[in-house]
């Protein structure tokens, strides 16, 4: 089962910016289009932790 587009409409990065965010149905991932940020799905739930995220800032440093 896939996200629901509608959801996927107004999914957004935690981060303070809010960006919008991609999704890889294949990957099961959402990718912030500002920070780059990598959020998993697991079970078709989005995990939108700060803490749970690949990349991003912190990674880059």
């Amino acid at each position: 089962m896939a996200l629901d587009p509608q959801l996927l409409e107004i999914l957004a990065c935690p981060d303070t910016h809010h960006a919008p965010l991609t999704y890889d149905a294949q990957a099961q991932t959402l990718t912030c289009t500002e920070c780059g940020r990598i959020f998993e799905v697991r079970d078709d739930v989005p995990v939108l932790l700060l803490d749970e995220a690949r990349g991003g800032p912190a990674e880059r440093s």
